[in-house]
């Protein structure tokens, strides 16, 4: 019998056939990988898939590669932006590996054994910090808008500032989330000023009554100049509640823990408690802004508002679970505490320059220089931090990145830097490492 097989000779000639390896072979060839069998045997599937017999292994190995990248993992942020967006915005504690697998009493009063109210956690304790009657917590800051217009404002008209008619990160835009709700908008004033009589008339125009005046903190970008903006204070004697989203979190300008008073760079940033003193009857907030907390929303103020957003069919949709829950109420513990190295923001935030620079020279790699950290997560527009850490040459960044913790870092003007602003000082060592792997494989 003639033909490829037993060695003998293919039609083309003179090269044997190379027959493509079973799936399951393949896939159990990379088992060291780490990767479930599973994703191994769709990386194997697509790589004989492929056509290439030769090349299976290798086309099976680089994707399963490529899918353990895209795998949520621990990484340093070495880039100087605090709330990185995408690193997911303020540093928060993982569980450790090998803790005793336990529940945590989410909806369970310990007292009574009965059901309770996952509100009677972190809520209550954050309610406590910024000096709200109740609070209730959401799953992000734009829920937390949503829910607040959805169950106080739903078939009324809502009054806000043309200059507040903001987009939010990721298409997030106040007059859409005003019509989802079933509010209807009204403008007043115009982009750059706007007056207490230009809500009045809003007020005694007539029509359908008027819910709540709704006041947005432009977070993420600055309006100077010729400007005019309506305070809190103000606004409370309107009549109708004020809802101010003050978006960023900041929960008490006075915060014990910041260092020689309030920092120059948080001077004119809204705070929950504040608003709250000067009539808002609701404050929104997220909790992983300038909170320093996990991804989350905040509702604060006036009890029975807070309770009419609780009863709302929106709200079991929108809330947390106990993860968030629980690492929400350590950082409002941390709040009562005054415990503000407890928060991994706040004490990165506030290290002097002259520490960062000291680590920088430790770590022996590199140059050693001076650069400039941003908050970052749409807060705070504008705004550098001094700060320091080490530049390499060129660009080096992928490198740092396929580090066994990546390191993210930033190209400046033709180098990589590594602000150690938002390095945690245990992370030094791997981001020395890093650094060092990165100049070998790049010089190589």
């Amino acid at each position: 019998m003639s033909g490829p097989a037993n060695g003998q000779r293919s039609p083309a000639g003179d090269v044997p056939s190379a027959r493509p390896p079973s799936v399951d072979a393949l896939a159990r060839s990379m088992a060291g990988s780490g990767l479930p069998h599973p994703v191994l045997v769709e990386a194997a599937r697509a790589a004989i898939a492929s056509g290439d017999p030769a090349a299976a292994a290798t086309r099976a190995a680089t994707a399963a590669e490529r899918f353990a990248t895209t795998l949520l993992r621990q990484v340093v942020n070495a880039t100087g932006v605090l709330l990185h967006t995408n690193l997911g915005r303020a540093p928060v504690a993982l569980a450790r590996r090998g803790a005793p697998a336990r529940y945590a009493n989410v909806e369970l009063d310990l007292s009574t054994g009965r059901r309770g109210s996952r509100s009677d956690h972190a809520a209550r304790l954050l309610a406590l910090a910024c000096g709200a009657q109740a609070a209730l917590v959401v799953n992000n800051g734009a829920s937390a808008v949503l829910l607040v217009l959805s169950a106080l404002a739903s078939g009324t008209r809502v009054p806000v500032s043309r200059g507040e008619l903001v987009e939010i990160g990721g298409g997030f835009r106040i007059p859409e989330v005003l019509s989802a709700s079933g509010a209807t908008l009204v403008e007043v004033g115009t982009t750059n000023r706007t007056r207490r009589s230009d809500y009045q008339r809003a007020l005694d125009a007539g029509g359908p009554p008027t819910g709540l005046v709704l006041k947005v903190h432009r977070s993420n970008y600055q309006m100077v100049g010729f400007t005019e903006e309506v305070g809190v204070r103000e606004l409370a004697t309107l009549g109708p509640p004020v809802v101010f989203d003050i978006g960023s979190g900041l929960l008490d300008d006075s915060t014990p823990w910041l260092r020689a008073g309030t920092p120059a760079w948080l001077r004119g940033e809204p705070a929950a408690r504040q608003a709250l003193e000067q009539g808002a009857a609701l404050v929104t907030f997220s909790g992983d802004k300038l909170l320093g907390g996990p991804q989350s929303g905040v509702i604060a103020g006036r009890r029975e508002l807070v309770g009419a957003c609780a009863r709302h069919p929106l709200a079991r949709a929108l809330r947390p679970g106990g993860l968030v829950l629980e690492a929400l109420q350590d950082v409002a513990l941390a709040y009562l505490r005054r415990d503000g190295d407890a928060i991994p923001f706040w004490r990165m935030a506030q290290v002097p320059v002259g520490e960062l620079l000291e680590r920088a020279e430790a770590l022996g790699v590199g140059e050693v220089v001076r650069c400039r950290s941003v908050t970052g997560g749409g807060t705070l527009p504008g705004l550098e931090i001094d700060s320091a850490g080490v530049a390499l040459p060129g660009d080096r960044t992928a490198p740092l990145r396929r580090a066994e913790v990546p390191v993210v870092a930033r190209v400046h003007e033709g180098r990589t830097v590594l602000d150690l602003r938002t390095v945690d000082p245990a992370d030094d060592g791997l981001v020395a490492e890093a650094a060092r792997a990165a100049l070998r494989e790049h010089d190589g």
